[in-house]
Order: structure tokens, then C-alpha cells, then sequence
């Protein structure tokens, strides 16, 4: 019987290391709860910026290039940290975790030539189910009322999906034209602070961890999807993304403020069954 493999090649290896980096985001925002969201937005994205911030990264930047950009990194966020105020955590966040069967179902629309096939939508559907069952704990939630924190959690889904299909797309900029990315999403997230947050100041404890978020899930990470998205197979990298969740978990639980339960065993099930169906 032929091993079962998370897609091929490089890309499928540079997806994994970004969703990797994405899965230590709720440990690290647990280090960093006192910091208001916005200002720990901007921070992490002007510290994701520095890996990437050379010359190259604004020679020849098209304005459009720019505006996916902001679209992709700011946008998304602005989408999700208003959704999670506005509506129930658990269900707006496994609303914002349609984003990746929406990368695998809109591919075909975005990217001619790319023909769904039924491993990619199975291997899709099996994630969603997995990210839900993992989500969720097993008890259904109701989904009534808070039509606006839904309604910008599947914005902020469906923006995300075509941000990464829109940057294999245009495929026109060099991949460190993410950190020009990086400083715009800041400076609107630091302006977003000043507008509508209490001000903070920074504590010593706070460096090595706003330190890690920056350079590592709002930096490396959005380098090494960029890559991935451009060089690889979307419909498998899709499938892919739902290990996020699934490993988020377990970074929880191994610092404590998780446990895991028979729900979230058969949910991983799922997850790493949907990723290896979709992504072969």
C-alpha cells in the first residue's frame, strides 16, 4: 500500500511550516492577552516586515500588487478581530475556518485550468467537518442572532481564500514584497489603536513573545504561504491549512490550558485523514 503523503515537493513543505507558525498564534496571544488587539496587530506586522524589507521589496510595486496586499493581511484581520468581538468565539471562529475548503471550491474560478477533483473536495470536506467537530467539542452551536459577527467572519473567510488565490494569480512581485505588505497592514492596524483603543504601554515580559508573533506567524509565515501558494497546488495546500486548527490545540494543551478530549481525537482523525486525501 502506497504511503500516504501531504501533497509533493517543496511547496506542500513551505505550507506546512506556515501552518505550523499560524498554530502557536492562540498560545502566543494567551503570553500577549494585555496588549489590545490592534496594537499587537501592528506591532507583530512592523516586526514581520524586517525579514523581507530591502530594496527589491518596492522596486516596480504596482498599485494593484499593494492593494491585494492590504486586502489580504489587513483586511482579513480587521474582518476577524471585529468578528470575534461581535459574535460567540466558538462559531465565528469556525466560520473564519471555511477559509480553506473556500480555496479549494473557488480555485477553479480564479485559476483556469485548475479543475477540481473529487479527492481535493472530499479531502476539503473532511477537514471542515474535523476543524467543526474539533471547534466546536461536539455540541452544536445555535448560529442565532449576531448576524454581523457571522457575517464578517465568512468576509474575512472568504477574503483570505482569495488573497492566496489572487497571489498565484497576479504572481507578478517578488515574495519579500510581503514585508511592504507588512508595513502597510501595521501602520492601518496602529492607526485602528490609536482610533478606537485604550493606550498601552509595552512591559519587558511582553518583548520575547511580541518578538516571536512578528517575526514568526506575522512574518516568516506569510513569506513561506507566498511561496507555497505560488509554487504549489492550491487545491492540495487548501486541504492542507485545516492541520492549523488541529495543531493550535495541541499547543494549547501542551501549555496547559487545554485538554483533549474523545471529540478532539476523532476531530484530528479527520483533519489529518481530510489533509492526506487532498493533498496526494
Amino acid at each position: 500500500m502506497a504511503a500516504l503523503r501531504f501533497g509533493t515537493g517543496r511547496s506542500s513543505v513551505l505550507a506546512l511550516a506556515a501552518i505550523g507558525l499560524w498554530s502557536t498564534v492562540a498560545v502566543s496571544s494567551l503570553q500577549l492577552r494585555r496588549i489590545p488587539p490592534f496594537l499587537l496587530l501592528g506591532a507583530s506586522f512592523l516586526l514581520g516586515a524586517l525579514p523581507g524589507l530591502r530594496v527589491s521589496a518596492f522596486r516596480g510595486l504596482r498599485p494593484r500588487v499593494l492593494l491585494l496586499g492590504v486586502y489580504g493581511l489587513f483586511t482579513y484581520h480587521l474582518c476577524l478581530f471585529t468578528a470575534l468581538r461581535a459574535g460567540p468565539p466558538v462559531e465565528t471562529n469556525l466560520i473564519n475556518y471555511l477559509w480553506p475548503l473556500l480555496m479549494v471550491v473557488l480555485t477553479p474560478l480564479i485559476l483556469p485550468g485548475c479543475a477540481l477533483k473529487p479527492r481535493h473536495l472530499a479531502g476539503a470536506l473532511l477537514g471542515f467537518c474535523g476543524a467543526a467537530l474539533l471547534v466546536t467539542g461536539g455540541s452544536p452551536g445555535t448560529f442565532a442572532g449576531r448576524a454581523l459577527g457571522y457575517g464578517l467572519a465568512l468576509t474575512a473567510a472568504v477574503i483570505w481564500s482569495t488573497y492566496s488565490l489572487l497571489t498565484k494569480r497576479v504572481g507578478e512581485f517578488p515574495t519579500e514584497t510581503v514585508a511592504v505588505f507588512c508595513l502597510a497592514s501595521g501602520a492601518l492596524s496602529l492607526a485602528c489603536h490609536a482610533a478606537f483603543e485604550p493606550s498601552y504601554l509595552f512591559a519587558g515580559s511582553d518583548g520575547p513573545w511580541l518578538l516571536y508573533m512578528g517575526l514568526g506567524p506575522f512574518g516568516a509565515a506569510f513569506y513561506l504561504w507566498d511561496r507555497a501558494v505560488k509554487d504549489g497546488d492550491p487545491r492540495a495546500i487548501g486541504t492542507l491549512a485545516y492541520l492549523t486548527p488541529l495543531l493550535s490545540t495541541l499547543w494549547l494543551i501542551l501549555f496547559g490550558v487545554g485538554r483533549l478530549s474523545a471529540a478532539s481525537a476523532v476531530a484530528a482523525v479527520m483533519i489529518v485523514g481530510g489533509a492526506a486525501i487532498g493533498g496526494r
